[in-house]
């Protein structure tokens, strides 16, 4: 937690509702979201009690599973989600625009423009909080290796047509939320944290209703009481005012009131089907409308420059994945091979690094925070000197005199970098702090001021310009590049099955016993993904 932050708790303290930590909106918000508020059995992971799901706030479909425990009840709950949640997806499919991107040519291994298509649009799913997140994952994981009748007529508790391919879906939107920046599955509670500080702890921020009580209590009361009655007042029967659905539920709701109504669905009494659904719609409503309440608050913020950019990357990843699937690749593997799980966590730390500096340069409040971190700094142009490099080309490199109440963690010659007007960065590099003058100091520009001997109308802060530098990269670059999956070296799993026959060929070490001194452990075989099937296609 940064220091700015710290500050923003403690001010929510003192004035009783939350501050914001944001100008802008540093997240897309899809003008026609899928919000998907599950609810699960306690003590059975991945057991769904019911769900509410859809893209209207005033119609939302119910699912329900009336006992937990009986197979085909649950995969009847697959099924229609599925129904409500592919539609969705594949909506969005077929309209597409022209695009061009960088691929590296087989033959001459140089990097190339194709010409291909991109979706004009993506699904987004939004979930309650962190644990929707996690469910969704575990959805998917549980349903795109599900065996259906026509694949295998033989297999015991067969999933219904279409399943797997949800369940590929749903995996690859976790997937996409793993990676920083993403907004194809977004918590609630994380999109709110990010833009207001409460008075409450982290791990409070992960309950919605006494989130929002923070963000936007009721008239003539503190945030801090709106949020202690969400977390804890019950009504006669001892039930939350607030159920959590998240996706677990209340100890007491599940005792005094779920499992009784299981009981009677069991023992086939009359309405009790009914009953049962309107026990947990009453449950999922309250976090239903919650969601959208919060989507509301969300889109009076305008949206930051630089979140289209994200977006467009969901929207080639959504692309990359819908044409997997027509091809009729098989589904996504249940473990990474090495240098697939490299490239994930490489592109993730790349995509982290982008997204903070992204949010700075789009939030002046962030940024804010950084200038209390030395990562930056922002001063009054004092004084601007031309001066020309060296050497057989003289090209402009002005001395521009700025005045600052910052405290930037300066090296001698350390590499800063402001935005210009088109998207572009100007660099420049730190010459020295002037002594007479406390808090002046002295940069040279280095870069965006064009090819010519003049600089570039505009490219040079004039005296009397406030401008801003940072000492991070503003568009920053990932490692080193990784060797093909049949070139994987045995310390990290070794070539992939099969991979010998292309001429690979795996050290004599990596077969040895595990036991042996001063050899490596057998690489394990890769599980083979499931035979294409019919329902792997939209």
């Amino acid at each position: 937690m940064s220091l700015i932050d710290v500050l923003a708790r403690m001010e929510a303290v003192a004035a009783g509702r939350a501050m914001p930590l944001a100008t802008v909106r540093h997240r897309h918000l899809s003008p026609r979201p899928l919000v998907f508020v599950p609810l699960t059995t306690a003590g059975e992971t991945g057991a769904p009690l019911g769900a509410l799901v859809g893209t209207d706030p005033e119609a939302p479909l119910l699912l329900t599973v009336p006992q937990p425990r009986d197979r085909d009840l649950r995969f009847a709950f697959f099924a229609e989600l599925a129904a409500a949640v592919l539609p969705y997806v594949d909506s969005f499919a077929d309209d597409v625009e022209p695009a061009e991107r960088k691929e590296t040519d087989p033959q001459t291994g140089k990097r190339v423009t194709v010409e291909t298509e991109l979706c004009a649009d993506a699904p987004q799913m939004i979930v309650a909080s962190a644990a929707g997140v996690d469910f969704v994952r575990l959805l998917g994981r549980s349903m795109r290796f599900r065996r259906t009748a026509e694949q295998d007529p033989d297999t015991p508790h067969p999933a219904p047509p279409h399943v797997p391919l949800l369940g590929r879906w749903l995996t690859h939107f976790g997937e996409r939320a793993r990676v920083p920046g993403s907004s194809l599955l977004l918590p609630m509670t994380g999109l709110l944290s990010r833009h207001w500080a409460t008075g409450q702890s982290l791990v409070e921020d992960q309950h919605l209703g006494a989130l929002l009580a923070w963000i936007d209590p009721p008239e003539g009361e503190s945030g801090q009481d709106a949020a202690l009655r969400a977390e804890t007042a019950r009504d006669a029967r001892g039930q939350l005012l607030c159920p959590p659905a998240g996706p677990a539920t209340d100890p007491a709701f599940d005792n005094g009131l779920l499992s009784p109504a299981i009981a009677r669905y069991d023992a086939e009494l009359p309405g009790a089907r009914e009953e049962f659904d309107a026990l947990v719609a009453s449950v999922l409503r309250p976090t239903w409308d919650a969601v959208w309440r919060g989507i509301g608050l969300l889109r009076a913020l305008p949206e930051g420059a630089r979140v289209a950019d994200r977006w467009r990357r969901d929207r080639w990843s959504y692309t990359a994945h819908r044409d997997r699937v027509r091809s009729g690749e098989p589904p996504q593997p249940r473990l990474d091979d090495a240098v697939t799980a490299a490239q994930k966590l490489a592109s993730r730390e790349t995509a982290q690094a982008q997204l903070d500096a992204q949010e700075a340069l789009d939030d002046p409040l962030v940024m804010a925070g950084r200038r209390l971190t030395g990562e930056a700094l922002e001063g009054e142009v004092t004084e601007v000197e031309m001066a020309m490099s060296e050497g057989k080309r003289p090209m402009p490199r002005p001395l521009v005199t700025l005045r600052t109440g910052d405290r930037p963690q300066l090296e001698e010659r350390a590499k800063l970098y402001r935005p210009l007007d088109g998207g572009k960065t100007q660099t420049a590099e730190f010459v020295a702090h002037v002594p007479e003058q406390p808090g002046t100091l002295v940069v040279r520009l280095t870069g965006g001021m064009g090819r010519g001997k003049t600089p570039e109308p505009g490219s040079v802060p004039e005296k009397g310009d406030r401008v801003c530098w940072t000492l991070f990269e503003h568009a920053p670059r990932g490692g080193p590049e990784l060797p093909d999956p049949e070139d994987t070296p045995w310390t990290h799993g070794g070539p992939p099955p099969g991979s010998g026959d292309a001429g690979t060929t795996v050290p004599a070490q990596a077969t040895a016993p595990a036991h042996t001194t001063g050899s490596a452990p057998a690489a394990a075989p890769l599980p083979d993904p499931d035979p294409v099937t019919a329902e792997d296609f939209l």
